[in-house]
């Protein structure tokens, strides 16, 4: 049998790209699923393709930065299945510009979405979860580890959610509760370089690429997906894919102005 078989995975953005890889993943493995998403469409779609692998799937619209809507969110998931085992905080999106023309504003949305949605989200969930001994998947990025051109606000909120990754296994380890950091270079996607076109014009037209056009391999999310599950089996602290970019994070506290001169050697 599964070690996921009957276990509550909820899997926040999970309507498209990771979160759906990831939901899917878990699927297969024998979980039943709440996905939360803001487009009701899109919701739908993947609820739909989630029911042909899965034994029970829960779709909920909601927008996570909204304290209201997370804590109705959770009440639906907690009154259909009693139960919570893993919460993956997914929903998240990138940017591109300079960080010192950034706008404060924008720096705030993306710490709302990055970040303090990810916060509220695992405290609604904290007491079901940790009577369950289970799991908290933090998905950052290679930018929550080191920041790079081109990425504006991105970065700041990343690393805030990989502080607060470590401090929750500090805090909560020892009651059981584990804690997975997932700091993945870009995805592949097939709308990598138009979603950056309305981002300012100051910037490089290699800014638009994935990884704000540091040149590094794409990774495919379902790949990335099944590699999630597995470190959450084994219950791993963090997950860095590709994993030779740790010997960057080391060599750039180390030595930081080495580190530097490689960042923009690779961008």
């Amino acid at each position: 049998m599964s070690h996921w078989r009957d276990q509550v995975v909820f899997v926040s953005g999970g309507s498209a790209g990771l979160g759906l890889a990831i939901a899917r993943a878990f699927a297969r493995a024998g979980a039943r699923l709440a996905i939360a998403a803001r487009d009701p469409m899109r919701l739908e779609q993947a609820a739909g393709a989630l029911s042909n692998i899965a034994a029970d799937v829960l779709a909920v619209r909601a927008d996570i930065t909204d304290p209201s809507q997370v804590d109705r969110l959770m009440q639906q998931v907690f009154e259909r299945y009693d139960r919570l085992d893993v919460l993956v905080n997914c929903a998240g999106r990138s940017a591109r510009g300079m960080a010192h023309t950034t706008s404060p504003e924008s720096y705030r949305e993306l710490w709302e979405l990055n970040f303090l949605a990810a916060v509220r989200c695992t405290q609604a969930a904290l007491p079901r979860l940790l009577s369950a001994r289970g799991h908290v998947v933090n998905i950052g990025s290679l930018s929550a580890k080191i920041a790079s051109r081109y990425l504006g606000a991105y970065p700041a909120s990343k690393f805030a959610l990989a502080a607060w990754s470590q401090q929750l296994r500090l805090e909560l380890g020892p009651e059981g509760l584990h804690v997975l950091l997932v700091c993945p270079g870009p995805l592949t996607r097939t709308d990598a370089g138009p979603r950056y076109k309305a981002d300012p014009l100051e910037l490089p037209p290699s800014a638009s690429r994935p990884g704000g056009g540091v040149r590094i391999k794409t990774i495919d999310p379902d790949w990335l997906a099944q590699r999630i599950v597995a470190a959450c089996e084994k219950r791993r602290p963090e997950l860095i894919v590709p994993a030779k970019a740790r010997l960057l994070f080391a060599l750039a506290q180390l030595a930081p102005t080495l580190g530097d001169r490689i960042l923009r050697a690779m961008t």
